[in-house]
């Protein structure tokens, strides 16, 4: 299971590695980032406030219409109360990977 930047294959779907900023003026994917360390994220927006977990689940449904699957196959992994998270999207890993790769575009 190679890491490929902002994501990583693993069995039964990817892994993806997100920065989120709650309480934007809109939920959107402003594409990949790296940071001076050297780890790679996708950089989310989404106009929740990050009480009981409501940013969370705005990040996951927009990452599943984004990456087109249903929202009950994303959900947080890793990161629940802090801004850079790992989600977990489940599917077809060939397809999911194809489509984590257009993320950043």
């Amino acid at each position: 299971m190679a890491a490929l930047g902002y994501f990583k294959a693993g069995p039964g779907g990817i892994d993806l590695y997100v920065r989120l900023t709650p309480k934007a003026a809109f939920d959107r994917i402003d594409g990949a980032e790296t940071t001076a360390d050297g780890r790679s994220h996708l950089k989310a927006r989404v106009r929740a406030v990050p009480e009981n977990g409501a940013a969370n689940k705005a990040l996951e449904r927009l990452v599943a219409k984004a990456i087109g699957v249903p929202a009950s196959s994303v959900s947080v992994v890793a990161g629940g109360t802090a801004r850079l998270k790992t989600l977990r999207v489940l599917g077809d890993t060939a397809t999911l990977l194809e489509s984590a790769a257009a993320l950043s575009r």
